[in-house]
């Protein structure tokens, strides 16, 4: 990393200055982090050479998942952030559990793979990256459907969830929470848990605000952070649907953007945390991994604007999870409880 020099770079943010989300324990972390999952469009080098530039320009908290299939080039990427003056205290990592280690025999060596692979020695934050235990291969289409695809079941996800909750007991894990979970899902897991979640990861963006949800997180003393904030635009094309909208292009949102001199994808990342959420966008390139760290840490929209914004919901969810259904010809709303129970097998 170049941050062995003396003085920061010239479009760089000092850390002290991006706000933070307080954990129910009192821990902080940065409200916005740099997601690093690649998709179709980056392969691992470039987001590894994405997490150093972002490091420069004042980004501590990174956002890594084992399905991502880059946390060996992030893991070296980071022993260069921290050899280059940044303490591995003013870091914060986030890695996930993926579908295909659910098991309890599999979520400690599923972990200890993410840690060595990453070079540290704990995690700040380790997620269960969705509750379903449904692999299935890189890239398919959403109409794929794993031969051993099972819906939620709650005694087999506390299974997991107790190996979780081993994790932060050994020292291998400061905090645990969920990710892509339903209040449903979230209420029984609150019920049965020794160590509560500190943290749900969950689409959110203008057009899929979940206001409900986020404001039920929060109640709980569950610290969310969105993902897709800026609306997924480079999302692969097999995840596309007709009636998705494009929140950067809406009337709304360009108009504040215009007037304030900003991009619109910087418009929706301070709009979410304005509101009490974290942001992990994902980009590879500096003037707009950049610029999205300057417009989280600048003056904040008013409260005209936040309004203008709490107006736009459609809730429109992009990452709609098809491939992890467990039956052929079902809606893919079935993943989200939209009955507000969790959907039977």
């Amino acid at each position: 990393m170049s941050a062995q020099s003396s003085s920061p770079a010239p479009d760089a943010v000092d850390p002290r200055r991006v706000p933070q989300l307080t954990l129910a324990g009192g821990d902080r972390m940065p409200a916005i982090g740099l997601g690093t999952f690649g998709s179709d469009h980056a392969d691992a080098a470039e987001v590894a050479a994405a997490v150093l530039g972002a490091a420069e320009v004042g980004y501590r908290h990174f956002d890594c998942a084992a399905v991502y299939a880059n946390e060996r080039e992030i893991g070296a990427a980071l022993q260069q952030v921290i050899a280059g003056g940044v303490p591995r205290d003013e870091l914060w990592i986030t890695s996930k559990l993926w579908n295909d280690s659910h098991a309890a025999e599999s979520v400690l060596p599923a972990c200890r793979k993410s840690l060595d692979d990453l070079q540290l020695d704990v995690l700040d934050l380790y997620l269960v990256h969705w509750p379903f235990p449904n692999h299935h291969a890189p890239g398919v289409d959403v109409s794929a459907r794993d031969h051993h695809a099972r819906p939620y079941i709650h005694e087999e996800f506390m299974a997991t969830w107790r190996e979780m909750e081993r994790l932060v007991e050994m020292g291998w894990v400061r905090h645990i929470g969920t990710s892509n979970m339903t209040e449903a899902k979230m209420k029984l897991l609150l019920r049965d848990a020794r160590i509560r979640p500190a943290v749900e990861q969950c689409e959110l963006h203008p057009h899929c605000q979940q206001q409900r949800w986020v404001d039920y997180l929060q109640s709980e003393g569950i610290a969310v952070v969105g993902f897709s904030p800026i609306g997924s635009p480079a999302r692969p094309e097999r995840d596309r649907t007709p009636e998705d909208s494009v929140d950067i292009e809406d009337p709304v949102v360009v108009e504040i953007a215009q007037r304030l001199g900003l991009h619109p994808a910087v418009v929706c990342l301070k709009w979410g945390v304005q509101r009490g959420t974290g942001v992990v966008p994902m980009s590879t390139k500096r003037r707009n991994y950049a610029a999205n760290l300057q417009g989280v840490a600048g003056a904040p929209l008013s409260a005209a604007d936040m309004a203008a914004l709490a107006a736009i919901d459609r809730n429109c969810r992009l990452i709609k999870g098809q491939v992890f259904l467990w039956k052929q010809g079902q809606p893919w709303e079935d993943l989200w409880d939209p009955t507000g129970e969790i959907t039977p097998p």
